[in-house]
């Protein structure tokens, strides 16, 4: 049975990329989301940064959302962070983690591959943003299709 959230997404996988989102937001209290769209006309951080906003990821307390976004379609990746996390990484902070879900995305493991790049996500985010006592989940788990 095919996810109602991609063609490429098993009902399994999508499940699979939630339960690593909480996962990770077990130990940070940075709020990690996915989102995929077939096309954009944009490059891939440029949409990343309108759909950050668009689904008010830059309005959470600590400014520490992450966003994992993917047009389908166009084989564009790209990872963005809020103003907390930016003002704390380096610049490249999450290239190394686009270089090894793409190594996944070359296979046509994309769950896998969004699967990593969450984990990888909440283990930086760990870091500098550590879980804190009575953290609330800010933002949405489930995948958001553009």
């Amino acid at each position: 049975m095919k996810s109602t959230v991609e063609s490429f997404l098993t009902a399994s996988e999508e499940e699979q990329i939630i339960n690593a989102i909480r996962s990770a937001e077990l130990k940070t209290s940075g709020e990690i989301r996915v989102h995929l769209e077939h096309h954009t006309e944009l490059r891939p951080l440029e949409r990343a940064r309108e759909v950050f906003h668009l689904l008010k990821m830059d309005n959470t307390k600590d400014e520490n959302g992450v966003l994992i976004y993917v047009a389908v379609d166009d084989h564009l990746l790209a990872i963005i962070g809020d103003s907390g996390i930016n003002k704390a990484v380096p610049v490249n902070f999450w290239q190394e983690t686009i270089d090894r879900m793409l190594t996944f995305f070359k296979k046509n493991q994309f769950a896998d591959g969004l699967v990593l790049g969450v984990k990888e996500a909440g283990h930086k985010l760990s870091t500098y943003f550590p879980w804190e006592h009575g953290d609330k989940n800010e933002l949405s788990d489930e995948i958001s299709v553009g």
